[in-house]
């Protein structure tokens, strides 16, 4: 039985103090595969306490766990009992998240927040205190950033435990760092000079954001923005029935249907690559009160602007303890829109696919439906739907919550913060989703022909318009008399144009029409969104 049967055939009214897995699990070294001591992010695996036995089954591994009737696990994180199914399930396709929005990252920011810090103070001529380093010195700083590894935020997450204060740990743990270095040591207590926590957790949020955002979310968001522009362009010249509350439509192309899904997502990844990421550096309720009592002649204002601005984030010079989120809700609301745009998008394939306007390829082994065999689903758009309202909803509530504060500062923001990746979580997911779909897309032009062939009533617009051009009294209540609610074929379309008095090359123009060819200016709206993409796409990064 494997560790999920067992799981699943848990009964709360029994006491099972272990659960049996058989060879599933190495018998080694049941723990080779989690998390090395370094960097690197990859997916943890069961880690448990184990007793062997051999019986005539073979080796045997009970996993020691909790009675059933309390329904706990003495185990630690893995993709089985993550809570979160980005650390689970999911984990393969977001761990591009993890180096800047886990607490590993936080941690990371935090300590490059520090020393940093620390290295601008020793270039204040005010602050005589900490002299300028030496090369070696300010090498053996830089090496503490560049060099963090996951044994470090272990340490400092055990420094956490006795100080149960995760800001205070970083400095902590720096000092112990530093304490054998010649040079540095003498200023160790110039560590967090001045500042308090949201000094370090500020900078380090926005420099969180700003690496998830440039690395990895805005580069996904650029696919899918090709992925749909280049549906657009391969497919401007195909035409398409269109379909206004879901009744058949002035004919449209398939192309230009998703050149305007690339234009609206292209304006909107424009519009967040745009959002200035905000940081403060002004103490403990943002007037640099200790700093001026400390060093009363230095410019400490002017200081903390240089000190933000140089780690590549925009100056806040007015803020309480706290920066005041303005900017993140202001991001987070772009992305919840560029989220919405998708779940249009999404909606608009799962609809055309429903009507066989598109094709899925099959991958061998797949699996529709347990007990449809013939189905093909398109649960990839179905997944980017469901993420993108899974994200939405964390990203809407750290964009109403984050810019409210009582008074000086409240501490509702530090917990909700940790968040952040949850909402940027699943958007990344949505997009990875959308993209799996489109890559199996086939345009299917035999049915997009066919709804074409049985909709001949949609000429009644050219032919009405037509006819208001050339003074024919009531055209637009004759077409309602000869197409509202009726079937309409080529034919009686024909006669009802061959009776109309109006200009011969009117005419003749209207006899040339099909539902196939009235498509107004389609092909080249499809053909041109390629060119608006390429401009829009080479917007900054935040």
């Amino acid at each position: 039985m494997d560790l999920v049967a067992c799981l699943r055939s848990l009964n709360p009214k029994t006491t099972t103090p272990y659960l049996y897995q058989l060879n599933s699990i190495s018998t080694q070294n049941p723990c080779s595969n989690l998390l090395s001591s370094n960097t690197s992010f990859r997916s943890p695996i069961w880690k448990a306490s184990l007793k062997q036995s051999t019986n005539s089954t073979g080796t045997v591994s009970k996993i020691k766990m909790a009675t059933a009737a309390e329904y706990t696990l003495d185990v630690e994180l893995s993709s089985l009992t993550a809570l979160c199914p980005l650390d689970g399930r999911y984990w393969t396709k977001v761990k591009d998240l993890a180096p800047f929005m886990s607490e590993f990252g936080l941690i990371k920011y935090r300590v490059l927040v520090e020393v940093r810090w620390l290295l601008k103070l020793s270039q204040i001529s005010g602050v005589p205190e900490v002299p300028r380093f030496s090369r070696e010195a300010e090498s053996y700083l830089q090496d503490i950033i560049d060099q963090f590894s996951m044994d470090d935020a272990l340490e400092v997450k055990k420094i956490e435990k006795v100080t149960n204060h995760d800001v205070k740990a970083v400095e902590y743990f720096l000092k112990q760092r530093c304490q054998s270095h010649p040079e540095i040591s003498k200023v160790l207590e110039f560590f967090h000079f001045a500042c308090t926590s949201e000094d370090i957790n500020n900078l380090a949020h926005a420099l969180m954001l700003q690496e998830s955002l440039n690395k990895v979310i805005i580069p996904m968001m650029d696919k899918l923005i090709t992925a749909i522009c280049n549906i657009a362009t391969a497919n401007a010249s195909i035409p398409m029935l269109s379909r206004t509350h879901g009744q058949p439509a002035s004919p449209t192309t398939l192309g230009k249907e998703m050149a305007i899904f690339s234009y609206r997502l292209s304006r909107e990844r424009e519009k967040l690559s745009q959002i200035e990421l905000l940081g403060k550096f002004a103490g403990a309720v943002g007037n640099y009160n200790a700093h001026i009592v400390a060093y009363p002649e230095v410019n400490w204002p002017q200081i903390a602007e240089e000190f933000v601005t140089s780690l590549g984030i925009s100056f806040n010079p007015y803020v309480t303890q706290i920066e005041s989120h303005d900017y993140m809700a202001r991001l987070f609301n772009s992305i919840i829109l560029f989220n919405n745009i998708l779940v249009d998008f999404d909606r608009d394939i799962w609809g055309y696919i429903s009507l066989g306007f598109f094709k899925q390829t099959t991958k061998d082994g797949e699996i529709g439906s347990s007990t449809m065999p013939h189905k093909v689903n398109p649960i990839d758009f179905e997944n980017s739907e469901g993420n993108c309202g899974i994200a939405n909803g964390a990203l809407s509530h750290l964009s109403s919550k984050l810019p409210i504060s009582r008074w000086q500062r409240d501490l509702t923001d530090s917990t909700v913060l940790r968040n952040m990746g949850v909402g940027l979580g699943h958007s990344l997911l949505s997009y990875i989703s959308a993209l799996q779909g489109i890559a199996k897309l086939q345009v299917n032009e035999t049915a997009l022909n066919a709804d074409l062939d049985n909709s001949w009533e949609v000429l009644a617009e050219p032919i009405q318009t037509v006819m208001r051009r050339y003074d024919v009294p009531e055209p637009y209540e004759k077409l309602k008399e000869l197409t509202r609610g009726k079937k309409v074929n080529g034919e009686s379309i024909r006669e009802f144009i061959e009776s109309l008095v109006i200009p011969i090359e009117a005419k003749k123009n209207l006899l040339n029409l099909r539902p196939h060819t009235y498509i107004g200016a389609a092909v080249e709206l499809a053909k041109s969104v390629d060119v608006v993409g390429s401009i829009v796409n080479g917007a900054k990064r935040v």
